[in-house]
């Protein structure tokens, strides 16, 4: 006897929803899967299969609940329902895991699908095993046709849903379309399913025997829980996820960022370098300062920067063990540009450690500096200039010092000796002594001239001097001062312009620098003299400038030596051989000329002294002047003459002098008392003061005495050459230390009123009132 069967319709609903449910969670969970590697995937594929096939085994034991047989109760087998259960979710995990795979094609899906729904399938039928029922059990062929067609059907539209990424609303939309399918694959299976009037069975409920509403209320509310649990695991997992996608996408903004600040850092070359010191990024200030490009770079290794010295010394290799034994190298160096041109470089290495403190290579910042060093060396070349500018002149000062005093007891003991050699009869050795001693007085007086020259302190007359003329007219003094061994070679260019110099200094220093070259060859040689026009050498100013040069073939000076040797007193030569003041005596002259002395020298390679002087304003005919004529000592007229002077035997010596020569003299130490002495002397014909005394310098005082009395004649006397030009009355000038005659020469020019080639011009004060 056939028994039909119902079904209920609140629960055919839950079992729809049961079955809509598991495949979204489980079509939610693959998406999970995808995006997951190791063994993170692996656990999202069985979470997935377990809600998919548990979704589905529970859609049908739901299903079996709502089927109703009146008068009839089910019971179910605890073995076959496991069965029934494994199922389902075996066959959905190796559909879940053909899905899974890189871009799967269409027969991999269907071979899927078809294994899935047949596992499907065969989950109803087992689980239809297992009920116990007094009744017979058949199915119907077409309609289990029918259901196992709908759950391959529903199988393969899972799978390839689960292999792509779909958004929530189709997500959604697949869910209860799949959900529905299952469904339906369990209610035509049951459409299909006979029940007939049978012997009875066992239905006392047996060992394993498990009441049906008991087991449907179990699955359900399992399922369910599961559903949930899988669905909140999805949901956390995502939270995670999109969290994870934020902090990667600031990540990489970040990245960005700094990719955009390195690239835009021009001023230094950073960029990072792997374990093995090869490029491994590059920043356009590298590009800019070392010349190559990224493409170009990339994979070098850090020692093709470096020069070829640092190479072989194995500076690179010693950066990088350094940096990652101590975590960090710094370091200032030369380093090469793909130009092949070299700039100075400061380099800091820094090693890159992982988290877990494993070296996985350095970060390289270069910066050119080749500026900065090159100030630094020319701010140090200028302080040692200054400091030899500063020493030079402080030794100058105390030189010309030196110099002045010893004017003064020069000039006592020519003076002395020349009186006295009036006074001696006319015995030879006593002339003869007399001879030597004023020889040796003569040679200290042209020490003080070398010692004033070298201080800047000799009076010097600059005039147009032709050069080539000049050296000339002393061949022969030069040929006779150097000796047979040493041959003299002049070369000079045809139109050479004339010099403004003092020629008589100029042939002092041209015979200094030629002796010096001949003690410079001890074997022999030749000495070249040359001259030549040209623009203003380094630290003269601008203009046009002659150079007259004396160059030697002998043995040279080394770096040390020619730094020195235009100081005083500084000599190479033995004791008794050279004072050590020819070069300082040329160097004075050519500064005091506005000119520079410049040495230049190798050892083993001779040595070339240079003088630059300024090129005259007006070209004289005539290198030198004519000598004036020997003024007679011939006084047409007893005078009074008025001598001031601090230094008592120069004022003792030139009275002498004068009272020698027939006049009468007036002593004053001082500017105030000669001063003073003005106002009490009565008639006065001459004056001749010293320039440099304490309180009241000679100018000063010749200044007062024009404002007083415009008609007395002066001469003014010094060993200096800093006297101030001054607007006022032209005087005869007197060089220290000066003999008899030169003094008479003076007088005679200062009573004709000529100023001569040796005055000074005074400024007349605006008032009459004396100066103290």
């Amino acid at each position: 006897m056939h028994h039909p069967g119902t079904h209920d319709t609140f629960l055919v609903a839950l079992s729809v929803l049961i079955a809509a449910s598991a495949a979204y969670t489980a079509l939610d969970l693959a998406a999970r899967m995808r995006a997951a590697s190791g063994w993170p995937r692996v656990a999202w594929l069985a979470t997935a299969a377990l809600a998919m096939g548990g979704g589905v085994w529970s859609m049908h034991f739901v299903g079996m609940l709502a089927f109703n047989l009146p008068g009839v109760s089910a019971r179910y087998d605890l073995a076959l329902t496991l069965v029934s259960l494994a199922l389902p979710v075996a066959v959905t995990a190796l559909g879940f895991l053909i899905a899974a795979r890189k871009d799967p094609g269409r027969l991999a899906l269907g071979a899927g699908g078809l294994v899935m729904g047949c596992g499907i399938a065969a989950m109803h039928y087992t689980g239809m095993a297992a009920m116990r029922l007094p009744l017979d059990l058949s199915h119907e062929p077409a309609w289990v046709a029918v259901s196992l067609a709908i759950a391959i059907g529903a199988a393969t539209i899972a799978l390839r849903l689960a292999s792509r990424t779909v958004g929530f609303a189709r997500r959604l939309g697949a869910a209860l379309v799949m959900g529905l399918a299952i469904a339906g694959m369990h209610y035509a299976a049951m459409q299909g399913a006979v029940f007939t009037t049978a012997a009875p069975v066992d239905g006392a409920g047996g060992v394993g025997n498990v009441q049906q509403i008991h087991l449907a209320l179990w699955v359900a509310g399992t399922t369910f829980l599961i559903l949930v649990l899988a669905l909140i695991a999805a949901l956390f997992d995502r939270h995670v996820a999109d969290r994870a996608e934020r902090e990667a996408m600031a990540l990489r903004a970040s990245e960005d960022r700094f990719r955009l600040l390195l690239q835009s850092v021009t001023d230094y070359a950073i960029f990072m370098l792997d374990v093995d010191g090869r490029v491994a990024n590059w920043n356009a200030g590298a590009e800019r300062i070392k010349g190559y490009s990224e493409q170009e770079v990339l994979g070098t290794h850090l020692s093709h920067f470096y020069t070829p010295e640092d190479r072989a010394a194995g500076l690179p290799e010693r950066a990088l063990r350094t940096a990652a034994q101590q975590n960090t190298f710094e370091h200032e160096g030369w380093r090469v540009r793909k130009d092949g041109s070299r700039f100075w470089a400061s380099v800091v290495i820094d090693p890159v450690r992982d988290r877990e403190g494993r070296l996985v290579g350095y970060a390289k910042v270069t910066r050119d500096i080749t500026e900065r060093k090159q100030a630094q060396e020319a701010l140090e070349q200028a302080r040692t200039a200054l400091f030899q500018a500063q020493k030079m002149e402080a030794i100058g000062q105390l030189t010309g010092g030196v110099a002045h005093d010893f004017n003064n007891l020069l000039m006592a003991v020519l003076g002395s000796l020349e009186l006295l050699r009036k006074r001696l009869p006319d015995d030879p050795r006593l002339l003869r002594l007399l001879d030597n001693a004023v020889q040796g007085a003569q040679r200290g007086a042209a020490l003080t001239q070398r010692m004033l020259a070298f201080a800047r302190r000799q009076d010097l007359k600059p005039e147009a001097v032709d050069l080539s003329g000049l050296v000339s007219g002393m061949s022969d003094l030069l040929q006779r001062s150097i000796g047979p061994t040493v041959r003299i070679e002049t070369r000079f260019p045809a139109g050479l312009p004339a010099a403004q110099v003092d020629a008589n200094q100029l042939e002092l220093a041209l015979l200094n620098l030629a002796v010096n070259a001949r003690d410079a060859m001890p074997e022999g040689g030749t000495i070249t003299i040359a001259a030549r026009a040209g623009g203003a050498p380094a630290d003269l100013p601008e203009g046009r400038y002659v150079c007259l040069s004396v160059a030697d073939s002998g043995l040279g000076m080394d770096a040390e030596t020619l730094a020195r040797a235009q100081e005083p007193f500084f000599t190479t030569k033995g004791v008794g051989k050279g004072t050590g003041l020819g070069l300082s005596m040329v160097h004075g002259l050519a500064e005091q000329s506005h000119g520079r002395l410049m040495l230049h020298s190798r050892p083993g390679a001779g040595t070339q002294a240079e003088i630059w002087l300024p090129v005259a304003a007006a070209e004289a005919g005539e290198s030198r002047p004519a000598a004036a004529a020997i003024v007679q000592q011939t006084v047409p007229r007893r005078l009074t003459v008025l001598v001031v002077d601090d230094d008592p035997l120069v004022l003792e010596n030139t009275a002498a002098m004068l009272e020698d020569l027939g006049h009468r003299v007036i002593e004053a130490r001082s500017g105030q008392e000669a001063l003073a002495l003005l106002g009490r002397a009565g008639a006065l014909d001459l004056v001749i003061t010293d320039q440099a005394m304490p309180a009241m310098t000679g100018t000063q005082l010749l200044r007062a005495i024009a404002a007083a009395r415009p008609e007395l004649r002066a001469i003014l006397a010094s060993g200096y050459a800093e006297i101030p030009a001054e607007e006022g009355p032209a005087v005869p000038r007197l060089n220290k230390p000066f003999d008899q005659d030169g003094l008479a020469r003076a007088i005679e020019a200062a009573l004709r009123g000529a100023a001569g080639p040796e005055s000074t011009a005074l400024r007349r004060p605006r008032s009459s009132s004396l100066s103290s």
